[in-house]
């Protein structure tokens, strides 16, 4: 049956009881895509958040509008931003992955476009604009290139490696490092992370 749903491997992290979930084949995944960085990506998948920020700007010059489409996991992600994102979730009650267990440069699910809003009481709406979202649904990595605004994706190339820094995140300095008592305890910023953009 073509239409039957089959089952994956959880992914770590995905959704707040990290249980088995299920997807369409990628022959019946939206052709339509828009990439967002991680750990927004994931957060998204996920369910916890259910606003994608946008200028107006961008929105327009995407075509961006409601329907469903695929969320492309950009593979770029600078540390300073990383921090600021987890700084963000964490304030809204989120703990994401370590940077280095998020999967970029691929496509990790699909969701609702159910508007677009301008205005919204939502700890979730920072910015101009937004696309409100709803109905995520994971699928296994499925390597792609992004682009701007929405785009019809296309499966090729490979998984974005981690870098130095994400795999180093949350790792204590081996010269003041001490016997961690709570190692399960969100990290802790001793500045208050800058937004990067």
């Amino acid at each position: 049956d073509p239409f039957r749903l089959r089952k994956h491997r959880p992914m770590v992290g995905y959704g707040p009881a990290q249980t088995a979930r299920y997807h369409w084949g990628m022959e019946h995944l939206p052709r339509i895509a828009l990439s967002v960085r991680q750990p927004s990506a994931w957060a998204i998948i996920a369910g916890h958040k259910p606003i994608e920020n946008r200028t107006m700007g961008s929105i327009r010059a995407g075509r961006m509008g409601p329907g469903r489409i695929c969320i492309h996991a950009a593979a770029g992600l600078k540390e300073e931003e990383f921090r600021y994102l987890h700084w963000r979730l964490g304030k809204h009650g989120v703990r994401c992955p370590p940077p280095a267990d998020l999967p970029r440069g691929c496509i990790i699910g699909t969701v609702e476009v159910t508007g677009i809003i301008t205005t919204s009481d939502s700890g979730w709406f920072g910015g101009q604009a937004g696309l409100t979202l709803i109905n995520p649904e994971p699928c296994d990595p499925i390597p792609a290139p992004g682009a701007l605004g929405y785009f019809e994706w296309q499966p090729g190339g490979t998984l974005a490696p981690p870098t130095r820094w994400m795999t180093k995140w949350g790792t204590p300095d081996p010269e003041t490092a001490t016997d961690d008592l709570f190692p399960d305890a969100p990290i802790a910023f001793s500045k208050l992370p800058q937004r990067p953009w």
